[in-house]
């Protein structure tokens, strides 16, 4: 299913990892160079938690981008009584209202004090893997694709309810066609996706969650039960992702955090996904995204993907496109990428 004219750096960014693909022409994907590397988000928490223990302020400079372990870092640089400051775009990282970030004590300004520890928020770490992939010999792509998760242009409502209404709307316009929750370029209101674009012109950006599906579909086992009918799920480390499946219809998705979720909760979603009685309601309010049903799929095929595979779902079929669980959303990219980039092949 992955065939390109040209190499393809894929990075696929998550919460705890970023995961890195080097795609060449005439290489085994098997035999490419793969990289499991922790995320933007751990590198610039470390960071920030090496200011909290030397007790400097801390200065975030860079772009919009993925929250998580950063944000708590500096909750925690915060509530130890010590500064942070941000640049307008970096503060977006903490909020899309800049009034919210004000309100948890950080300072918007453009340029830092004398004694902050400068933190760069990027969720496209380039000189880094650009020295990474010098030190082995190996040639920068040109060509980049880059999945990250976003949420949506939400500064006044819940960015849960924003993202996953953007995600119905996708679908609905292209006939919940699977391929229909990517765009190329993205669509403005993905404002990390365009922090990312702005830092790499040209690259083909997209969300990682249907990137992770589709990159499991380039295992032929789950093809093969996709054309009958499957309930394909990748358990992230930070959000699951479930689709019902049929070919390259989508039936019905539903979004949760993975923390939220156990073997028997997941497992009753998935049931009630399949059989269309599942609610976006129930699933906001166990603090998840929400679920949207087209029709009911009756499978009892389930696959899945993704770091927490095995904790939440050991019974289904665990989904290794190219033998390699963990570059799943890699295989998403280079195959979306050969779809809009490449549409002759």
């Amino acid at each position: 299913m992955i065939d390109l004219k040209t190499p393809l750096l894929a990075i696929d960014v998550g919460r705890g990892t970023q995961d890195i693909l080097v795609y060449e022409p005439g290489r085994a994907v098997e035999n490419s160079i793969k990289l499991v590397l922790p995320s933007p988000t751990v590198v610039a928490a470390a960071k920030i938690r090496e200011a909290t223990r030397a007790g400097r302020p801390v200065f975030l400079d860079g772009y919009l981008m993925g929250g998580g372990a950063n944000t708590g870092a500096i909750r925690k640089h915060l509530a130890a009584d010590l500064p942070v400051y941000a640049t307008p775009k970096a503060a977006l990282t903490l909020h899309d209202d800049p009034e919210r970030v004000r309100a948890l004590g950080v300072e918007i300004r453009t340029a830092p004090p004398g004694d902050a520890a400068v933190v760069r928020t990027t969720d496209y770490m380039e000189p880094e893997l650009r020295q990474a992939l010098s030190l082995f010999g190996v040639d920068y792509p040109q060509n980049v694709a880059i999945a990250v998760q976003d949420h949506g242009y939400s500064p006044h409502r819940s960015n849960r309810i924003h993202r996953f209404e953007l995600m119905r709307e996708r679908l609905d316009a292209g006939d919940w066609d699977l391929l229909s929750l990517a765009s190329d370029p993205p669509i403005a209101d993905m404002t990390r996706m365009q922090a990312v674009l702005s830092q790499a012109p040209g690259a083909f950006v997209t969300d990682t969650g249907p990137a992770a599906l589709i990159g499991a579909l380039c295992d032929p086992q789950v093809r093969r039960m996709a054309k009958t009918g499957v309930t394909l799920v990748n358990a992230g480390n930070g959000h699951t992702l479930c689709f019902t499946l049929k070919g390259r219809e989508i039936h019905g998705l539903f979004e949760h955090h993975t923390g939220a979720l156990d073997p028997a909760k997941l497992q009753d979603y998935i049931r009630r996904l399949a059989d269309g009685t599942l609610t976006t309601e129930e699933v906001f309010d166990d603090g998840g995204h929400g679920a949207a049903i087209r029709k009911p799929l009756a499978t009892g095929a389930v696959a899945v993907t993704g770091p927490n595979r095995l904790r939440l779902l050991p019974e289904a079929y665990q989904a290794a496109p190219f033998g390699d669980m963990m570059l799943s959303g890699c295989f998403g990219l280079a195959y979306l990428w050969k779809r809009f980039r490449e549409p002759t092949l």
